[in-house]
């Protein structure tokens, strides 16, 4: 059973689209399960200024999507990369065990956005370290 913060979310996702000259991009999913988030974002003095997805998914994938870009808007990199996929789940008020992979996907894609400002920019973002935006993460 899905939360009504989840239903509306995902009958009124919030930012949907894309960003034209998107400081950052990050596409995150697999094409077998059938979930793809792309991420864009504009960011202005170390702040996302604008967030936007196209997710290709379940109500649940597009449900975390759109929670996600409410919850990193106007905060800084660092605080943007402090938000986890339970932060996202606990905000919709919870997903379904076998949906949480959504909320994880979500969670990915905002480092996967972030790490592509991070090298269009040429900075370095010590929380990425390490983080690989194409690694199949937590799947049925």
């Amino acid at each position: 059973m899905y939360s009504e913060i989840v239903m509306e979310h995902f009958q009124n996702p919030r930012n949907v689209g894309e960003i034209e000259n998107a400081d950052g991009i990050g596409e995150v999913g697999n094409p077998k399960c059938g979930d793809i988030m792309k991420m864009y974002i504009k960011i202005e003095d170390n702040v996302i200024v604008d967030v936007k997805f196209k997710t290709f998914g379940c109500g649940s994938a597009i449900a975390s999507s759109s929670m996600t870009t409410e919850l990193i808007k106007g905060k800084t990199i660092k605080e943007a990369l402090q938000l986890t996929n339970k932060d996202v789940a606990q905000a919709l008020g919870g997903l379904p065990p076998v949906k949480v992979h959504c909320s994880v996907l979500a969670e990915q894609a905002v480092k996967a956005a972030l790490l592509d400002y991070s090298k269009r920019n040429n900075i370095i973002i010590e929380e990425l370290e390490g983080f690989d935006p194409t690694e199949d993460v937590h799947h049925h």
